[in-house]
């Protein structure tokens, strides 16, 4: 199984599911396309992102599947647009206010939906770099 020889290590602190969405949807890329330049990896973490969010330095299951942005909403299309990073940019505010609150994020009452993706994005970041770091 290369999937789980290649899993990033954001998936491998996470659940079960998570862990079997990549290693399917990457082994099925790699059958189909090879590793052509990073493709299944890309098309992992495109499967991973329909029905897992990032949250600090893992993926938790999303509410409901689907696109996570608009990026990811363009299935196929390859661009140079950044996506946000695993952070839910789809769901409410509401959603977004409560993750905002587990990673304890400052000054999120006053925040507007496209900051608290920002913010989000840049805290999974922080966490996932010190996660590595106790490697």
């Amino acid at each position: 199984m290369p999937g789980k020889d290649a899993m990033p290590s954001t998936v491998e602190r996470s659940g079960e599911k998570a862990q079997r969405t990549w290693v399917e949807s990457y082994d099925s890329a790699m059958e189909t396309y090879g590793d052509e330049g990073g493709r299944a990896r890309r098309v992992a973490f495109a499967a991973l992102k329909h029905t897992h969010e990032k949250v600090g330095d893992h993926w938790e299951p999303k509410g409901r599947k689907g696109p996570s942005d608009k990026q990811a909403s363009k299935a196929g299309r390859r661009s140079d647009k950044p996506t946000a990073g695993g952070v839910d940019a789809n769901a409410s505010k509401s959603h977004l206010m409560d993750v905002a609150k587990k990673l304890d994020i400052r000054g999120r009452s006053s925040m507007k939906k496209d900051e608290l993706v920002d913010a989000i994005q840049k805290v999974n970041s922080r966490k996932t770099a010190k996660a590595r770091d106790k490697k």
